[in-house]
């Protein structure tokens, strides 16, 4: 009879303590808005669709959004909270984030549904979920019950969390750590390059002040082709730009086979195929598009779940870009 006592008080303690984990910001959950909001995810994924026809650029400015947002203090939205001159998107390093208001229109039509239920910050993992899918890539399964901040980041924090253009692999290697990520894992989410452009203000220093050496090269024709879309001392650095690679409205595994042709065009794309830690990886999924999506959804998942508030720790804001 005690032993039965002692049973029942020891689930008593667990089940107190999972709803303790539940209410006090207990983490992520797959299907968190099934009763909720059941319609969000579909809310989201037309909003993605339709910006996308009128503007084929939408999906990787969405996900180097998600990329830019999580890297500061986690998946919190608080990219969007563009108060004054000092907030976390007037940082130079978020130079050329787009699609803020696409998040914020979205988010205007689940208030409509659902008020005050899905979090900003589950918006914008959700909004790239769905830019790597219909531009080609996975659709990936993620976990949701983000919250968002309830204090402004500001531009200095966005300054020393962001990595700079020319990180080399062991400095972005040390940052996706961090973040639970594995070097397989790393190298995936690294290509995510595959959409987009760069702008030709973070490759200067590569073309016309790089120190040489086997890790940082780049294939002498190709080097020449950007020297003639990016100018030295050019005005106009910040609004010219380069794609990315051969097909940067797909995404696909083409970023891997340009590196290692040499046309990589950060320092951390060139020195990748040649580092003994990445280069076997970047092979791999030059060779395989499904080991790369695979490991790149792995990748996805983990660094939209590092650091974020969950239960009580944040708020859900009516506007993403105010702090009510």
């Amino acid at each position: 009879m005690m032993e039965n006592m002692n049973k029942r008080i020891l689930a008593l303690i667990i089940l107190l303590q999972i709803l303790r984990f539940h209410a006090e910001g207990g983490g992520l959950f797959y299907n968190f808005y099934d009763q909720s909001c059941p319609q969000a995810e579909n809310i989201v994924r037309a909003g993605l669709e339709s910006a996308s026809l009128t503007d084929p650029t939408t999906p990787s400015a969405i996900l180097r959004l998600m990329f830019h947002d999580c890297q500061v203090q986690g998946c919190d939205a608080s990219i969007l909270l563009d108060a004054n001159q000092h907030s976390e998107l007037r940082s130079s390093k978020n130079f050329g984030i787009r699609k803020t208001e696409l998040i914020s229109l979205i988010k205007l039509a689940l208030e409509a549904v659902c008020p005050l239920q899905v979090s900003c910050a589950d918006i914008i993992v959700l909004a790239a979920r769905e830019a790597v899918a219909i531009s080609g890539g996975p659709r990936i399964d993620v976990p949701l019950g983000r919250k968002d901040s309830y204090i402004p980041s500001s531009s200095a924090l966005a300054d020393s969390l962001l990595p700079p253009p020319d990180i080399g692999v062991d400095g972005m290697l040390r940052i996706f750590a961090k973040k639970g990520l594995t070097v397989e894992e790393s190298v995936a989410i690294l290509g995510g390059h595959t959409l987009g452009i760069t702008h030709c203000s973070n490759i200067h220093a590569r073309l016309y002040n790089s120190q040489g050496g086997k890790k940082d090269a780049i294939e002498p024709k190709f080097k020449n082709i950007l020297k003639i879309i990016c100018p030295p001392m050019s005005w106009a650095s910040n609004i010219s730009f380069v794609p990315n690679d051969l097909t940067p409205l797909t995404f696909d595994n083409q970023y891997f086979t340009s590196a290692i042709h040499g046309r990589g065009l950060l320092r951390v794309d060139a020195e990748m195929p040649l580092h003994s830690r990445t280069g076997p990886f970047v092979t791999k999924f030059a060779n395989d598009r499904g080991a790369f999506f695979r490991a790149f959804s792995s990748a996805f998942v983990k660094l939209g779940s590092s650091n974020v508030l969950t239960g009580s720790r944040g708020m859900i804001r009516r506007s993403c870009n105010a702090l009510h």
